[in-house]
């Protein structure tokens, strides 16, 4: 256990970290579970495996954490990402694809996205962590930290590329039965000990983001968690 309580699985590198993670979506898609996927460079190898591992994904929700506002077919799109590494690798789809639009605007796609989570129970949530410590798009310090009603809601970017988001919120977030964090590389070793191996606060998003009812999980390599004792 880390010193923040949640569970380590520690690996010795990012691949070892993304078949822990593949493993955890085929499963989760083997049981027809709601599952919430993220963005960014970390996932992609977990993706494919996991598309590999369970084909069938016909049971399974699949819903994003966060999305850029721009077309599902930008290059910085979380769906595109998602639908290249896995989606499309599949041999039947996921009887739910709850896509961010982002492409309607930040306020727009937010209050849409957020009468789509009205209701939903969410079961698995796989979560990176940015350097700055940030998690899906709620960033350092940021009023988006502060929500407590809404599900979905615009974010500024704080990092590249400089465009509008929509992110899920804490409540949503911390109501998944399980909470996922997938982290590999040195450059994250710092926001790795911040959010897991200090007290938890605004400075860091990440820290504070643990399911209330089920398990928190980091699967991380040796060089993420070098300053975790």
């Amino acid at each position: 256990m880390t010193p923040a309580g949640v569970e380590l699985i520690r690996v010795e590198n990012d691949e070892e970290a993304a078949a822990v993670v593949a493993a955890e979506l085929a499963a989760a898609a083997q049981e027809g579970l709601q599952i919430v996927l993220t963005g960014g460079t970390t996932p992609q190898r977990a993706y494919e495996l996991a598309a590999e591992r369970e084909p069938n994904w016909s049971k399974a929700g699949v819903w994003w954490g966060d999305e850029r506002c721009v077309p599902p077919e930008d290059q910085h799109s979380n769906y595109r990402l998602a639908r290249e590494r896995l989606l499309d690798r599949l041999s039947a789809q996921p009887r739910r694809v709850e896509r961010i639009r982002g492409e309607l605007g930040a306020e727009a796609a937010a209050a849409e996205y957020d009468r789509a989570l009205d209701g939903a129970r969410l079961d698995l949530v796989l979560l990176g962590i940015g350097p700055d410590g940030h998690a899906a798009s709620l960033f350092p310090g940021e009023p988006t930290l502060d929500e407590r009603s809404r599900r979905a809601v615009p974010a500024k970017a704080k990092l590249e590329p400089f465009v509008d988001r929509v992110t899920m919120t804490l409540p949503v977030l911390r109501s998944a039965t399980e909470v996922l964090f997938l982290v590999t590389g040195e450059t994250k070793a710092d926001a790795v000990e911040r959010a897991f191996g200090l007290p938890p606060g605004p400075a860091t998003p990440a820290s504070l983001i643990r399911s209330e009812h089920g398990r928190t999980r980091l699967v991380a390599d040796a060089a993420a968690t070098a300053r975790l004792s």
